[in-house]
């Protein structure tokens, strides 16, 4: 910088000064901002280009549907083990129970591809592409309740304010698509279960443009995007210019929101495209099922999903609910597995076709794992159980994941990890890693520390990477 002629030192007021100063910041910060979102934070060549994240919320029930356990069926009715449960801690809702009666199965397994991988008869569809699936058994995490675990799970942390998942990858790695949210999500329509809070896709401490975007069914996809009565696209357009004009003072926020209204503005062609099914050919319906025919459906969800990776969206988060399975179990998870498994392995399979599987990881799981012993009643047809921290199922597919394998192995009663643990932190350490991130790395400073999504945890899981 050239040095001011002293003349105009001289006519240098406090307020002039202050000025200049606030203009050199923002300038410096909406420098930062840019490099942020439109220069990667890679660490290293990453494998992934994208994520779906398919989030089943209330915690699927790993012993019926991916790790079989005969001694359970050999001991059902009988006790839990002292020596098995070692005294962890129970939920209030069966810890106390006068027993806590083991429960089998009463679905069949069996193993499919040639990996030979366990599936249960719940899935056929999802059994179907096990040798393009990484299934782990031994998810753990540090909460035993929904709010706490799935804050954790989308979060890094159990409690509420941090930024999300998807809000982290859009900071650390940018847009891919000008026209797209970096971050879209997606909740299945008409479904109950556990709440769901806008801060699971949220912020955080992160600037608001790094929150999830959530797509809705019906004639707005996106809420507040539509222009209101009496306003045309070419009126719109005006006030956006005479906007920019008005924020190119050096203002960062409002040159924020101004950016924010350019994206608003290029999504009311975008998002209404992206949703029309239409164009899509009735082989595509046969392959997700003709629920995907329905708006809000998991399906649709899922066909739209590809649709916004072939756009290059950076993250979408599907969310499924239902899964909370504390008594009738067995017909409540055929429900779910009835309105999930096809949808789920179709988009593998729609991805895998059209050359998209190969840049971009697909995750299915739930926020924790559920109990070997039944709450309630137990009867040769129908128990429940509840929520267990340790021994959860997912299973991930498609960039750096190495295909065909089952990680991890719990102990024969599916009550505790025998081998090779994989906690919440390592998930998303491993995740980062694929994409191209030390998950170390990638911090913010807020409140006078730097944090991370993995707070001061978390190892890669080589294993779990081809």
């Amino acid at each position: 910088m050239r040095p001011l002629d002293p003349k105009t030192r001289l006519h240098l007021d406090r307020r002039g000064l202050l000025q200049g100063a606030t203009l050199g910041l923002a300038g410096a910060a909406l420098g930062r901002l840019g490099q942020a979102q439109d220069a990667p934070t890679l660490h290293h060549a990453p494998r992934a280009r994208r994520v779906i994240h398919l989030f089943m919320s209330g915690g699927p029930s790993q012993l019926d549907l991916w790790d079989p356990k005969p001694v359970l069926r050999e001991r059902n009715g009988e006790e839990l083990p002292d020596s098995v449960r070692q005294g962890q801690r129970l939920t209030g809702m069966s810890g106390n129970q006068a027993s806590l009666p083991l429960a089998g199965s009463i679905f069949e397994f069996s193993q499919h591809g040639e990996s030979g991988t366990w599936a249960s008869d719940l899935l056929p569809h999802t059994a179907g592409i096990v040798d393009d699936l990484c299934v782990v058994r031994t998810m753990v995490t540090d909460a035993i309740n929904h709010d706490p675990a799935a804050t954790f799970l989308l979060t890094g942390s159990e409690i509420a304010g941090r930024p999300s998942l998807g809000a982290w990858l859009s900071y650390g790695l940018g847009s891919l698509n000008g026209d797209l949210p970096e971050f879209c999500v997606m909740v299945t329509q008409g479904k109950g279960g556990q709440p769901l809070y806008e801060r699971l896709w949220g912020s955080g401490f992160l600037s608001a443009r790094h929150a999830g975007v959530q797509f809705r069914s019906g004639s707005e996809p996106v809420l507040f995007l539509n222009d209101p009565p009496g306003i045309d696209r070419a009126t719109r357009r005006r006030m956006l210019d005479a906007l920019r004009g008005a924020a190119g003072s050096g203002d960062d926020a409002a040159r924020a929101r101004m950016a924010q209204a350019e994206l608003a503005f290029r999504m009311q062609v975008s998002v209404p495209e992206v949703a029309d099914l239409s164009d899509e050919p009735d082989s595509t319906f046969e392959l997700y099922g003709e629920d995907a025919r329905r708006p809000g459906s998991y399906a649709a969800n899922c066909l739209i999903a590809r649709r916004l990776i072939e756009r290059d969206v950076r993250f979408v988060q599907l969310i499924h609910q239902g899964w909370d399975q504390h008594g009738s179990l067995p017909g409540a998870i055929r429900t779910q597995c009835r309105e999930t498994d096809q949808a789920s392995a179709a988009l593998v399979t729609d991805l895998k076709r059209r050359g998209l599987l190969d840049d971009t990881l697909v995750i299915w799981g739930g926020e924790f794992g559920r109990t070997c012993y039944s709450q309630g009643a137990l009867s040769p047809t129908n128990y429940g159980r509840d929520h267990h921290p340790r021994c959860a199922s997912l299973w991930m597919a498609g960039a750096g994941v190495r295909a065909g394998t089952t990680h991890g192995e719990t102990d024969d009663f599916g009550y505790n990890v025998a081998r090779d643990p994989v906690h919440v932190h390592d998930l998303n350490a491993t995740l980062l890693h694929l994409l191209g991130i030390d998950h170390e790395r990638l911090t913010h400073r807020h409140q006078g520390r730097r944090y991370r999504l993995t707070d001061v945890h978390g190892s890669v899981i080589e294993p779990l990477i081809g």
